[in-house]
């Protein structure tokens, strides 16, 4: 087998493949012995006439097709393995350029690729978090109040300190709401939906009352459907209802639960407010702090691994539709766009930052050899049961019995220890820019001797053929590519191998 590799621009590899005759024969004739099986052919037990027989009967260029598929299926990860491809996602059978002897290009996308760039461990931000002061706890203290609060329908103008029932509709999909209960705070929250200040546009309404609101939402708006986007919102208020708070009491904490006297229940809410506080601050730290390192990064992948990231942004966007009873076909008819260009506009750049971004993990992981300690994947995977657990999940009650029980563990497995490794990876890139950074011993770093027998054993990605391959492919054939003798081309109803994507 002779290979050929030719490097394109879009990070895909040419492959050009020269078989051994002889191969291509031994595939003939298991692909006539196939074809036996499943036609029948006079005078002879399914399986059992001979080759000529067999040939003539449905013909060479059906047998030779057929042969091609075999050995393209077989053969596939064997020429990954001897051109040393790494490849990033399904190969393509681009064109058979000959028979005689046989000889096929590929092309194979090549698995992402980033180089972080040589100024990556003198790049500095500095981390700047501060702990929540009483402020902050004062906010949350309100919040458990309000948990236990009684509340009245009152026949007045809304005021701040109310409960309000509301419709919220719009053309803007993710807006629309029924019976919606705003509360109208002193103070503006980041958590406010559907933006700080909404329910405040509400003082002074009454029951049946309706307001028109617009608002602008900034380009980095954590909903990418709302990014950047002008919207109006028709409000009509429904219900409104007084509050009366409980008096700040260790009656009040032992109700809240979290103590037996009001000092625990602030001691706890202190310790929840500075996590969450810290949480919110690294998600927007390391946001900015990816952004500065791509600029000098250089990122290489192949248009199929924009797609597959694409699929990811879908499916999300799937499910988020789907809990308010709308499909994709409806919400790209209200956004007056179509598939294709939806895609282009509004999924791949969101595809190429998760992308990107993964691909920063990746290397960082790659880097520093981080790998998964036994302890900190079972108090992660013990943490996410216990969260599916609080959000309803039954383990008893899984589909597929201990089939399916098994899988969801596998699942959860798997993304527990992604998010291991993204905490790692995310801690380095904070002490690279803190200035904090400390390589690794030499021996730690070291990089590990490759286990051929484990590649062997991970089947490469299956190939598809291009329309123009299977075009050429049928011209070799009938023009006689493969033999000297002109054969009929004789139709058969033998269902070739499905390609996998």
């Amino acid at each position: 087998m002779k290979i050929e590799k030719q490097l394109q621009d879009d990070h895909q590899m040419k492959l050009i493949v020269e078989f051994e005759q002889e191969k291509m024969d031994a595939y003939k004739r298991r692909a006539a012995r196939k074809a036996s099986e499943r036609g029948k052919i006079p005078g002879f037990r399914p399986g059992k006439a001979p080759y000529e027989i067999i040939v003539r009967t449905f013909g060479e260029a059906v047998i030779t097709e057929q042969a091609v598929d075999i050995l393209v299926d077989e053969e596939y990860s064997n020429i990954l393995k001897e051109a040393d491809i790494n490849p990033g996602g399904s190969g393509t059978l681009e064109s058979i350029d000959s028979l005689m002897p046989p000889k096929i290009t590929f092309r194979v996308p090549l698995a992402p690729e980033v180089d972080l760039g040589e100024n990556f461990f003198s790049l500095r931000m500095p981390y700047e978090w501060t702990v929540p002061g009483e402020k902050e706890v004062g906010a949350a203290l309100d919040n458990i109040r309000q948990m236990y609060a009684t509340t009245e329908t009152v026949e007045r103008e809304v005021q701040v300190g109310d409960y309000v029932l509301v419709d919220v509709t719009s053309e803007t999909p993710e807006l629309n709401r029924k019976g919606f209960a705003a509360y109208v705070r002193e103070q503006e929250r980041d958590t406010e939906w559907p933006f700080n200040g909404f329910a405040r546009e509400l003082v002074g309404l009454k029951s049946n009352d309706s307001k028109t609101i617009k608002h602008e939402f900034p380009v980095d708006w954590e909903v990418a459907e709302l990014q950047d986007k002008s919207v109006e919102l028709e409000v009509t208020v429904k219900t409104v209802r007084g509050v009366t708070l409980p008096e700040l009491n260790d009656e009040f904490a032992k109700m809240a639960g979290a103590g037996e006297t009001l000092e625990a229940l602030r001691e706890a809410l202190t310790k929840d407010v500075e996590a969450r506080s810290k949480a919110d601050y690294d998600d927007k730290y390391f946001v900015d702090l990816i952004e500065k390192i791509k600029e000098g990064a250089t990122f290489k992948y192949s248009k199929h691994a924009l797609e597959h990231e694409g699929e990811h942004v879908i499916n999300d966007l799937q499910q988020r539709l789907s809990q308010q009873k709308l499909d994709l076909e409806t919400y790209y008819k209200m956004r007056n766009t179509d598939k294709d260009k939806f895609f282009a506009e509004e999924v791949e750049p969101v595809a190429k930052k998760r992308l990107e971004r993964s691909l920063i993990l990746d290397e960082i992981v790659r880097m520093e050899k981080i790998e998964v300690k036994n302890e900190e994947l079972d108090a992660e995977f013990n943490d996410t049961l216990n969260a599916l657990a609080q959000q309803g999940l039954d383990l008893g009650k899984v589909p597929g019995g201990k089939q399916g029980q098994k899988r969801l563990a596998q699942s959860v497995a798997m993304e527990s220890a992604n998010r291991v490794l993204s905490r790692h990876a995310l801690d380095t890139l904070k002490a690279v820019a803190t200035g904090e950074y400390k390589p690794k011993p030499k021996e730690e770093v070291e990089e590990k001797p490759k286990d051929e027998s484990a590649e062997i054993k991970e089947k490469p990605k299956a190939v598809k053929k291009t329309k123009k391959a299977e075009s050429a492919s049928k011209s070799k054939k009938e023009s006689g590519a493969s033999s000297t003798k002109k054969r009929p081309a004789k139709k058969t109803s033998a269902k070739k191998p499905a390609a996998k994507k």
